[in-house]
C-alpha cells in the first residue's frame, strides 16, 4: 500500500471522527434543552427555515465521498449558519414561558387605588388582630411607676432633651412602662408637654422602626422568583398580624406602613390630656382605643346600658403598637391609609398635616377633631420629630432605668 493511500485513508477517519464528535454535541444540545427534532423542524418551518433531507446538493456531494460523510457534513453546514440561532432562541422562550411566577411588587399601588372597582384595602379578618399585642402585653417586665422627679433626673442625666432632638434628630432609647402620677402636677404646662413627648417618643419611633424592617422585609421577599419556607411562613404571619383576608399582598403593603410621629404625639396628647387623664394613668391608655370585650375602663359620662370601654394596659408600649395596627387595620381608616400610599407612590415624605385630614371619624367630633389635632402639631412644632431617629439601646442606659 503506498504512503498516499493511507494518508488519505488517515485523513478521511480524521474527518469521520470529527463529524461523530458534532453530532454527539448537537444531540447532547437537544437532550440538555429538552427539545425534540420534530419541535425544532416545526418552529424552523414558522420561521421559514426548511432542513430538506434529500437535496440537490446530496447528489453533487456523492462523488466526494460516502453518502454518510455527505450527510453529517451537509447537517454541519446547515446547523451551523441557519439553525442556532433561531433553535436558541426557541429553546429560551421555551424556558421563559414555563416560568409562570409573577412578582406581584411591581404592580404600582397608584393604579389599584384609582380604580373605583378596586377590592384593594377591604375586609379584615379579626381572630389574629392582636395576638402579638396581647403577647407584649403578658411579657414579665418590672412594671415600676417612677416619679416625675426621678424621670426628669434620668433623662437630665442621660443627656436627653427635645432641643437637642430638634436639633440632631437623635432620640435616646428610654423605654418607659408607665406614666407618672405627677405629671398632673406640674403646672408649667411647656414643661409637662415636653415631658410627656419625652416619654412617648422613643416609644412610638420603636413601634415604627418594627414597621419599617417589616416592610423591607416584605418587598425583599417580593423581589424574589423563588421563596424559602421561612420567608413563606413570615409572610403567612403578616396577612394575620394585619387581618389581610384572601393573602391579597397588595392589601398588605398598604396596611403595613409608618404612622408619622407628630401625629401619634398629637394624637395621644388629644386623648389623654398631655398624659393626665384616668385613661392614661389608670390603664396606660394614650389614645383612648374603644373595645366591647375583654378588660377595659368605663368613661364616666357614659351611659348606663353602654357597653363600650376604653382598652386598657399593662405597659405603654402595648398601648402603642395597639393604635398603629387599629390606623392601619380598621375600615374607619382606609382613606387615611390609601392617601399614605398615594404619598408613598409619589416618594413623598409622610406629612402629619395632609393625613391627619382623613382622622375625621377617630372621634364623634369629626372634623373639629381633625383641626384641634392639626392646631396640636404646628403650635408644639411636632414635625421636628418626625425625622428623628431612634439611638441603639445600651447597657449603661438599661441600668439606669
Amino acid at each position: 500500500m503506498s504512503l498516499l493511500t493511507r494518508s488519505k485513508r488517515s485523513s478521511g477517519n480524521i474527518k469521520m471522527i470529527k463529524n461523530k464528535l458534532m453530532l454527539l454535541k448537537i444531540n447532547k444540545f437537544f437532550k440538555r434543552n429538552k427539545i425534540s427534532i420534530p419541535e425544532i423542524q416545526k418552529y424552523l418551518k414558522k420561521k421559514e427555515f426548511s432542513i430538506n433531507k434529500k437535496s440537490k446538493k446530496n447528489s453533487e456531494l456523492n462523488n466526494l465521498g460516502s453518502v454518510s460523510r455527505t450527510f453529517l457534513f451537509s447537517l454541519v453546514i446547515i446547523f451551523a449558519f441557519i439553525a442556532i440561532p433561531p433553535v436558541i432562541d426557541f429553546a429560551e422562550k421555551k424556558t421563559l414561558i414555563s416560568k409562570s411566577f409573577e412578582n406581584d411588587s411591581k404592580t404600582k399601588l397608584k393604579e389599584l387605588l384609582e380604580k373605583p372597582e378596586s377590592n384593594l384595602d377591604d375586609g379584615l379578618e379579626k381572630k389574629f388582630l392582636f395576638d402579638d399585642i396581647f403577647a407584649l402585653d403578658n411579657t414579665p417586665v418590672d412594671t415600676v411607676r417612677l416619679s416625675a422627679a426621678t424621670i426628669q433626673e434620668l433623662f437630665k442625666s442621660t443627656n436627653y432633651n427635645l432641643d437637642d432632638v430638634r436639633k440632631n434628630k437623635l432620640v435616646k432609647p428610654v423605654s418607659l412602662t408607665l406614666l407618672p402620677e405627677e405629671i398632673i402636677k406640674i403646672e408649667n404646662s411647656t414643661k409637662r408637654k415636653n415631658l410627656f413627648i419625652q416619654i412617648i417618643l422613643p416609644l412610638i419611633i420603636k413601634e415604627n422602626n418594627y414597621i419599617r424592617l417589616d416592610r423591607k422585609k416584605l418587598f425583599s421577599i417580593l423581589n424574589k422568583n423563588k421563596n424559602s419556607k421561612i420567608e413563606k411562613r413570615w409572610l403567612e404571619s403578616k396577612f394575620k398580624q394585619y387581618g389581610v383576608m384572601n393573602k391579597d399582598v397588595s392589601t398588605l403593603k398598604i396596611r403595613m406602613d409608618e404612622i408619622p410621629v407628630s401625629m401619634a404625639i398629637a394624637q395621644a396628647a388629644k386623648e389623654t390630656g398631655w398624659g393626665t387623664s384616668r385613661f392614661a394613668q389608670e390603664g396606660n391608655a394614650l389614645f383612648g382605643q374603644w373595645t366591647w370585650s375583654g378588660e377595659g375602663i368605663k368613661p364616666a359620662g357614659a351611659d348606663d346600658d353602654s357597653t363600650h370601654k376604653v382598652m386598657k394596659f399593662k405597659i405603654l408600649q402595648a398601648s402603642v403598637k395597639a393604635y398603629q395596627r387599629n390606623l392601619n387595620t380598621h375600615s374607619s381608616y382606609k382613606e387615611f391609609r390609601g392617601a399614605r400610599a398615594e404619598l408613598r407612590d409619589k416618594k413623598k415624605e409622610l406629612d402629619s398635616l395632609i393625613l391627619s385630614n382623613y382622622l375625621d371619624r377617630y372621634a364623634e367630633t369629626g372634623k373639629q377633631y381633625v383641626i384641634i389635632l392639626q392646631k396640636i402639631i404646628k403650635q408644639n412644632q411636632l414635625t421636628d420629630f418626625d425625622d428623628a431617629k431612634l439611638l441603639p439601646s445600651s447597657i449603661e442606659l438599661e441600668s439606669l432605668i
